[in-house]
């Protein structure tokens, strides 16, 4: 065990560094920088500032140069550099960021978790009746909306007309409960949770289906067993490993898709604080926020292993 650790941890950090060589390269080859925005926004900038400024940053060398400089003020010292946008350390940034997209992310995991697993069980032991088709309807729909135009819809409806819940934001001025956070995070987390809802549902139904064909199955209703006793000490268990995957992986995919959603409600996270950084060229922000999808990412398959070896007692990680 302590082996196959080692030696998933070591090639997590081989991958992660090749990743930063990528991001950083993509990041450098965007066009403009900090220094052709201020010429933008001040045309009026001397030639020998314009010159003192790109070398004070640095922007005057090689792009590999700059890389193994940022590599080395990270790694080595620490350092996680100045944002030239926000005018505070980015490790003060980004350890409030975090934690907002985590309870975002967390949130619309369980309530996504909570609502698929129980309706995909329900329409696979319901095949071809009305339920299983008007469930597989509402599934397909929330696969196919777009969440940034069911935020603006959920906004329209529960906010706007209904006056139910607020259009965006963090938490309300002068209240620190709660349950006012909790408001906030009910539009947000329904717009992100509506495609995992009709994903999960759908391979949920698909996997239980394929499991209660099984022989085991067949020769457990024969020994007389209940159908709950079927369900959930038999098929359920066999039809989660499948499911493992598509959970584990989907992890990263919600961060990712909250980059529209944060920017919409207007929710502090590490999605809006990419788009951002990204417009406006604050080049540490936006390098530590795509490593944040990169690390969650690699935590994510990691976690996945471990899960296979939890639910399926066949499979076990060898030396």
């Amino acid at each position: 065990m302590f082996a196959y650790l080692a030696r998933r941890l070591i090639q997590s950090l081989f991958i992660l560094f090749g990743l930063s060589v990528v991001i950083y390269y993509s990041l450098a080859l965007m066009p403009g920088d900090p220094i052709d925005l201020l010429i933008t926004s001040n045309p009026n900038v001397k030639v020998e500032d314009i010159a003192r400024l790109r070398k004070q940053y640095g922007l005057d060398q090689p792009i590999y140069i700059r890389y193994f400089k940022w590599f080395n003020q990270v790694v080595i010292h620490g350092d996680l550099g100045f944002s030239r946008v926000y005018k505070k350390p980015t490790s003060q940034i980004l350890r409030g960021r975090i934690s907002n997209t985590f309870k975002l992310m967390v949130g619309a995991f369980l309530f996504s978790l909570l609502i698929a697993i129980p309706i995909g069980i329900y329409a696979a032991f319901s095949q071809y009746s009305k339920f299983d088709y008007v469930l597989s309807i509402l599934a397909f729909i929330g696969i196919s909306i777009p969440p940034f135009w069911l935020g603006l819809m959920l906004i329209t409806l529960f906010s706007e007309k209904l006056g139910w819940f607020p259009a965006g934001g963090f938490q309300t001025i002068g209240f620190d409960g709660g349950f006012d956070r909790f408001k906030y995070l009910v539009l947000p987390v329904c717009s992100i949770s509506a495609q995992s809802i009709g994903y999960w549902m759908r391979y949920m139904r698909s996997s239980i289906l394929e499991v209660i064909q099984m022989d085991y199955i067949r020769t457990a209703y024969a020994k007389g067993l209940d159908e709950n006793t079927v369900l959930f000490k038999h098929a359920l268990r066999n039809a989660l490993i499948p499911m493992i995957t598509i959970l584990a992986l989907s992890l990263p995919g919600l961060v990712s898709g909250a980059v529209i959603t944060e920017s919409i409600f207007a929710w502090p996270g590490m999605g809006r604080l990419l788009l951002d950084s990204v417009l406006n060229t604050d080049y540490y922000i936006a390098m530590f926020a795509l490593l944040f999808l990169a690390v969650l990412t690699l935590l994510s398959n990691f976690a996945a292993d471990f899960l296979y070896a939890l639910v399926d007692p066949r499979i076990r990680i060898s030396k």
